[in-house]
């Protein structure tokens, strides 16, 4: 674990949903990896960590400014939303710990917020599937800011007031190159979490960076003690 910034003392935490909270980047990069991107933008090499962390329907305005694209949005679209919920309700997991760590966090009196690109219905299948009702201040999707998702910083802000809490007194915790880039544009302290999935996300950015559950457990802790 590496720790690059000064330690602060959060009054909240906030937690991107895909590879932080479930394991659904596993099933997304292989999709994505597999099938999605070489249909769309065929025999052309777009990195995972380009989009990684972007709303899905952002991706594709970002891939045809870039790129050749030969599926049209209505396609685009339609394949993620249908493979949204067999992702959601029957393939992922919750992360090693996360339920512990998400008690520990309440115990100390934090604010504790989901902050995500995917849609409030996506983040709603996980909630109910693993009973997370209730469990959480604010549940912020990209869809609540009027602005472009993650890398900008809107949709962080926006969490921030509904939490109550200045930007300054979060942290976020983020798996992706763009989810850190949104945080800290936000004010915010941004922990990157590394799984084997993200092994090569660039995450230099990050004010610490996490390797497993336990790491994560250790470096939210100590930054909350």
């Amino acid at each position: 674990m590496r720790a690059v910034g000064p330690v602060v003392s959060p009054t909240a935490v906030l937690f991107d949903m895909d590879g932080v909270i479930v394991n659904s980047e596993d099933f997304w990069v292989e999709l994505e990896t597999e099938e999605v991107l070489p249909a769309a933008v065929e025999g052309q090499a777009v990195s995972e960590g380009e989009i990684t962390g972007i709303n899905y329907r952002e991706i594709y305005d970002y891939l045809d400014e870039r790129y050749e694209v030969a599926v049209d949005r209505e396609e685009w679209l339609e394949y993620y939303e249908s493979a949204a919920e067999e992702v959601y309700t029957e393939k992922v997991d919750l992360m090693p710990g996360f339920r512990d760590l998400l008690a520990d966090l309440h115990d100390r009196g934090l604010r504790v917020a989901v902050v995500s690109s995917s849609p409030h219905e996506w983040i709603g299948m996980v909630t109910e599937r693993f009973g997370l009702d209730g469990e959480f201040d604010a549940v912020v999707s990209a869809d609540d800011v009027d602005a472009d998702s993650k890398p900008e910083p809107d949709v962080y802000e926006h969490a921030a007031r509904e939490v109550g809490v200045d930007a300054a007194d979060c942290v976020a915790v983020e798996d992706s190159k763009n989810g850190v880039k949104s945080a800290k544009a936000a004010g915010m302290t941004a922990i990157g979490y590394r799984t084997e999935t993200n092994a090569e996300m660039d995450l230099t950015e990050a004010d610490g960076v996490a390797d497993g559950a336990e790491k994560l457990r250790s470096e939210l802790l100590s930054r909350t003690a």
